[in-house]
Order: C-alpha cells, then structure tokens, then sequence
C-alpha cells in the first residue's frame, strides 16, 4: 500500500514537472539531423532587406540548422499586400495557392484573421520568460492579441518613423531666410516652416503660385493613430474584445490642419510611389517615412535630364504635436508561426530564436534598417555602429533607437476588420486632399492668388463634410 502510495506521489510529482517545464517553454520534438526537418517562410523582403534575410538563412542551414536537423526554404511573396493575399489564399485553400507555410511575416490583423481559422501556434509553450524577457516587451505583447494569453506573432524585425530631409537644399533655405531646423522638432512648426519654403520658392520666379512643396508623408494611417494618441484619443482600442472608434472631432480638425490645409495650398506634396522618389525629383526635401525604409533616400536629385545634382540626408526624430505626449507609432511585421506536426512547429521557434539572438539580429538591422527587437539589441553600444559601418545607416539606426528610448511605442490591437478600418484612414483625406489640390493648381493658372484658389477647401464646411462621411465609413465597417 505504501508502494502504492509513493509511486502515485512520484508519478504526479513528475507530471507536475513535467508541465512546469511545458510552461517554463521546454517544449521539445525529436530532430534527426539524418533526416532534417524542413520549414517554409514566406516573407515580403526585398533589396538589401532580403539579400541579408537570405545570407542569414543561408548561415543557419550550415550551423545550428545543419547540427540540430533543420533546413530553412525562404521566398519573397512580393510587397505587403501580396503577401497578406496569397497568404489568406493558402489558409481558405483556394485554387491555385501555395501550401500554407510554415512562417509566414505578417502585421497583427492578418495574423488575426488566419487565427480565426484555427491555422496560428501558439509559441508560448516554447519560451521560457527569462526568454521572453530579453526582447522588448511592447515587441511581445504585441503578438499577444488573444484573452488567453497565448504568443501568435513572433517580434523579428522592428521599425518606426523617423524625419528626413535632403540637408542640401535645406541649407540654402535656411541661409537665405533664417529658418531653424529645430522648429521641425513640431507638427505646427512643421506646417509653419514649409508656408516659409512655399513662399520662397514662390519668390525666386517671376510668376506666381508656382512655389515648391516642402514635405510628404508615407503612411496616413499612422498620422492619424500616433497623432491622435499625442492628443489624447486612442482612434482604435478593445472592450472586452470588440473594437471601439473614437473618432474624435476636435482632434481630427487639428489633424486636418496640419495635413489637408498644407497640402492643398501646395506646401506638403506626394506624387511618386514613395515620398523618397519625391525627394529623388526634387518636388519635395523632406518627409516622414519608415526607418526601414530609409536606405532608399536617394543620393541626388533629378529634376529632369538636365537638371541634377547630389544631396545628403539628415535624420531626426518625427515631430510631434506640441504639448502632446511622446507617442511614436511601433511597426514591422513579425512572423507567424502554423500549425503543423510537433516537429516543424519546434524547428521553426528554433530558427526565429537563433535569428534573433543579438549577434544576429544587428546583423540584419545593420543591413536593412530595421530595429533590432532585443533589449540588448537596441544598446548603441551593441550596434557597434563605428566609422566603418554605413554613415547613412548610422543615422538611421541611431535616430530610430533614441525614438524607442525617449517615446512611448504604440500600435492598434488586431480586430476583425482592423486592415479595412486603417485603409480608410490612410485613403480617405490623402485621396480628397490629392484630388483638392489639382483643382487649386487649375485656379492659379487661372490667376487668382492662393488663397482664393484655396478658399472652397481651407473652411470649416469642407471639414465637417469630410468629418461626417469618414466617420459613417468607419461606424458602418465597425458595427
């Protein structure tokens, strides 16, 4: 009986153990290097970005891959939108997709939507928290989108926006007027300063409201969620799981100003794909885009066959709303991890732990832009950014990194559809203002000045109607 007795204590104590280890994230599969397992990522890299994914992919297949019996196939699926498309294909098993893979890179609301499908891991198991507690806990929390606590989106990768400008033409307009590069460090002296540019353009010829547009900004959807958390309002958050708007008006007038109203008066601009290729033509100097995607600021301006010259770039922080708080907007797709056999989910949390240790995330955050998404990662003195690294990276990796130290990092939280509420965000006042401004450019060619070309878009009327059908937008998808 007493055998008994201890033998049932022995086997409980053990089980007990055995899922503390579980919870501790020492779930393991049996690998056979003999007979590697191999796991698919799809991702949406390209350029520098994917030739230093692919080298680092390369490296782990002939290291740690090859010694524990995993074999990494990557592919670029195109941009983000191919990517999220062919993803949900492969997930709904439409004619024509590819399997589903077994990581795939994506933002919070496609990671959503194929977790609804019952398709998602959830990695948690697999991390211990002195684990977990190495990378930055905004990074984490963020793949935490379910009640249960459970980790679906794996940080690799971060970026978040930061200020450009093509210092070469700057210095000639400050120098010709005063102008001080610290008013940018605001939304309002932004506004301000590119009025001041507008007009001086203006100046140098003798016609008239032919005056060049200052700056351009990448992603709309971002003015509007970080702005407004800067102001007070959170556009998107969660109540017991469901999305709530608030869509504040005040808020979105003082948004409107310092977008709709320079823009079309011909002081912001965006025309090209990118506002870097308005800055490669010279239609505008400066604008706020993704640190990931500052490497492609040109190196020249080139107006036209006749007409170009080089540039250098500064960076700075993005401006803020003055008197708002210190929000900047957190962003880079993370990976998702399917669900497949005990083996392949392990062999992929191996991968995306390796790539993330600190030697090799700089790595790729010093060849791509990107952030690195561990504490110590993030430590300048880590990046080991020396004069030998790329001066341009240098700026851009720094200034991202004082971002993530002095801000508070946000992103919305995923809800269902989270992707169609941030698209109406991001086209419904950069369309009306793009459209607004070709009727102001034919206005000035009819000779009026600016501002009665401008005066049936810079009132308060036009604002309330753009108000009203943005927010019915809104109200109808979220219902």
């Amino acid at each position: 009986m007493k055998k008994s007795i201890i033998a049932l204590i022995l086997t409980l104590a053990f089980a007990l153990l055995l899922a503390s280890c579980t919870a501790e994230g020492t779930k393991t599969a049996n690998l056979d290097p003999n007979n590697p397992t191999t796991i698919t990522v799809w991702h949406y890299y390209n350029g520098d970005q994917q030739s230093s994914f692919n080298s680092l992919i390369e490296k782990f297949n002939q290291t740690q891959g090859k010694e524990k019996g995993i074999v990494v196939e990557a592919s670029s699926q195109g941009a983000v939108k191919d990517l999220e498309d062919n993803v949900l294909a492969a997930a709904d098993g439409k004619v024509g997709a590819g399997d589903v893979p077994n990581i795939f890179a994506a933002y919070s609301d496609t990671a959503y939507a194929v977790d609804r499908k019952g398709l998602v891991a959830d990695l948690s198991p697999y991390f211990s928290k002195k684990e977990l507690d190495q990378y930055i806990d905004s990074y984490i929390e963020e793949g935490r989108f379910s009640d249960d606590h459970s980790l679906k989106i794996f940080p690799i990768a971060k970026s978040t926006e930061i200020f450009m400008i093509n210092k070469t033409d700057w210095d000639k307009f400050a120098k010709a007027t005063g102008a001080d590069i610290s008013d940018l460090k605001t939304l309002e002296g932004l506004t301000a300063t590119a009025k001041a540019y507008y007009e001086w353009t203006d100046s140098q010829t003798p016609k008239a409201g032919d005056g060049k547009a200052f700056f351009g900004r990448d992603a709309m959807a971002n003015y509007f969620i970080i702005g407004a958390k800067q102001l007070g309002v959170e556009v998107f958050s969660l109540k017991d799981g469901k999305p709530v708007l608030n869509f504040d008006k005040d808020v979105m007038k003082k948004l409107w100003d310092n977008y709709y109203v320079p823009y079309v008066k011909g002081y912001f601009s965006a025309s090209g794909r990118f506002r870097s290729d308005d800055i490669k033509t010279g239609n505008i100097i400066s604008f706020v885009g993704s640190s990931s995607g500052a490497s492609f600021f040109p190196k020249e301006v080139i107006a036209d066959d006749n007409n170009s010259y080089p540039i250098d770039m500064e960076v700075y922080q993005a401006p803020q709303f003055k008197g708002g708080e210190k929000y900047a907007v957190q962003q880079g797709a993370g990976m998702v991890v399917t669900n497949a056999s005990d083996e392949e989910i392990y062999a992929s949390v191996e991968f995306l732990k390796w790539f993330t240790n600190t030697e090799n995330n700089v790595e790729f955050s010093l060849a791509s832009g990107y952030l690195p998404v561990t504490k110590d990662g993030n430590d300048r003195d880590a990046l080991n950014l020396s004069d030998e690294t790329d001066k341009k990276t240098v700026a851009i990796v720094s200034t991202a990194i004082e971002t993530v130290e002095n801000s508070t990092l946000y992103t919305t939280k995923a809800f269902k559809d989270g992707t169609q509420a941030r698209d109406i965000l991001e086209y419904s006042l950069s369309d009306k203002a793009s459209a607004d401004r070709k009727t102001v450019e034919a206005n000035l060619k009819k000779g009026m000045s600016l501002d009665e070309a401008a005066a049936d878009f810079d009132n308060d009327e036009n604002f309330k109607n753009w108000y009203t059908k943005t927010l019915n937008e809104l109200e109808q998808l979220m219902q």
